[in-house]
């Protein structure tokens, strides 16, 4: 919950809003555009091959991290989302979730390819179990250790964007 209060925070900084209650008023998808821009931060020219508020550049794509504008780096933002959310359409009211999660881990980490198997996150939610704790919050390691700041995004994204 105190992670929460640091998003109002951020989004009190970010649009001079004036009620603590105005991230919750918001629509599901805006909630997770500034849960994702509060964790991921702005990157800049040493992150590269990332830009933004944590885009990654793909081949043929020219954007400079020098030139890059706040409101540049949220647009990209907004895109890959809901690029990520139609890829997970079928999920229905989990699709926003998995696409908050698959924009810091990768799509192919939760829907599996030839060489990496289905995530047990998504195989739960296919069985028709919508109890996935533990599942989500299981992407909270980095270099095989369970890293701290991961673990509050994801309790905070599940806080914010979870459906029940």
């Amino acid at each position: 919950m105190r992670c929460v209060l640091l998003i109002v925070g951020f989004f009190f900084m970010e649009t001079g809003a004036v009620s603590s209650q105005s991230l919750f008023r918001l629509t599901p998808f805006e909630r997770a555009v500034i849960c994702t821009m509060y964790f991921e931060s702005w990157h800049d020219e040493r992150h590269y091959p990332y830009v933004g508020y944590g885009h990654r550049l793909l081949p043929g794509e020219t954007y400079s991290a020098r030139t890059l504008t706040r409101e540049q780096g949220e647009a990209l933002l907004r895109k890959d989302l809901l690029k990520y959310c139609a890829m997970f359409r079928q999920y229905g009211k989990d699709s926003l979730l998995l696409a908050t999660l698959a924009y810091n881990v990768g799509p192919y980490k939760l829907l599996g390819s030839k060489s990496i198997p289905k995530s047990k996150l998504i195989k739960k939610i296919e069985s028709g179990d919508r109890n996935i704790y533990r599942e989500y919050i299981a992407f909270c390691h980095l270099n095989g250790k369970r890293h701290a700041m991961l673990l509050k995004r994801r309790k905070t994204e599940l806080l914010l964007l979870y459906e029940p």
